[in-house]
């Protein structure tokens, strides 16, 4: 366990999963300054950490994440990114730390979920979208918060929700109305994956997580980054960088592994070389 003041870094290295908690109960798990800094630091550690395979995200107590800490915002009670006596340009440059933090979810090789235990509002919804999988419980409620207080999602939420839900339209509706999307509406919509009872959402989370860290790491890492950057390509493209990837697979000692334990009706044992 990792010395931080606003979140918990649990790291199971017999399962390869690392654990990020947001450990700021008291407030919804509100993002301040503190906590920015510290997210980043702790996914920059996860990331360069190569026998973690898996990164759970979730926060403690009754929520997921409350957002921005309005305590920072204009007329707060804290410096924050948004507060108002700092310029526009130092405001703007200041975004540099959310952008590391979330880019550093979405950018990261090995697979990432949200596992969502309650509200996860404006930047807590980027949070949970900048996840490959979100597994959420009945109390996990989503709403772009936004527009509500005149702000624009400035965490990448106008790129995050349409791609998380598959549809333009339904994020539009989110971003220009802040309404709450509860729980069932989300699963119906494909943001949440999987939908469990809360008490059974830990256990949910943890299967599909090791099921995921069992998995050969380099194959992973490989689908991952064309899971993405293929958005980006056309097909012959895509299908170029495919053979260059499996290549790189054919090649690797996970593929004779899983190879010889599909033979000898055995579960492989991948090492990532």
């Amino acid at each position: 366990m990792s010395d931080f003041e606003t979140l918990i870094l649990d790291k199971d290295t017999d399962e390869h999963i690392a654990r990020i908690t947001l450990n700021r109960p008291e407030r919804l798990n509100a993002v301040n300054d503190r906590m920015e800094h510290e997210l980043v630091a702790a996914i920059e550690d996860v990331a360069d950490d190569d026998d973690m395979r898996v990164l759970v995200l979730t926060g403690a107590g009754r929520g997921f994440c409350s957002g921005a800490d309005t305590r920072g915002l204009a007329g707060g009670g804290e410096q924050g990114i948004h507060a108002g006596e700092r310029s526009a340009e130092e405001i703007r440059r200041n975004f540099r730390l959310p952008q590391r933090m979330i880019l550093g979810l979405h950018r990261m090789e090995k697979p990432t979920i949200a596992m969502v235990n309650g509200v996860a509002v404006g930047a807590g919804f980027d949070l949970a979208c900048a996840c490959d999988l979100r597994i959420g419980s009945p109390n996990a409620r989503f709403m772009v918060a936004f527009v509500r207080i005149g702000l624009f999602p400035g965490y990448g939420g106008t790129w995050l929700y349409a791609k998380a839900l598959g549809s333009v339209a339904k994020a539009a509706e989110l971003l220009f109305t802040g309404d709450f999307m509860e729980a069932q509406e989300a699963h119906h919509h494909g943001l949440l994956n999987r939908l469990v009872d809360a008490e059974e959402l830990e256990a949910a989370t943890m299967e599909m997580a090791r099921k995921i860290a069992q998995g050969p790491p380099i194959a992973l890492r490989l689908a991952k980054l064309m899971l993405y950057k293929g958005l980006e390509f056309d097909l012959e493209t895509a299908m170029q960088m495919a053979a260059a990837a499996e290549t790189i697979t054919l090649s690797s000692e996970d593929h004779k592994e899983g190879l010889a334990a599909f033979r000898e009706k055995r579960p492989p044992e991948y090492t990532g070389r």
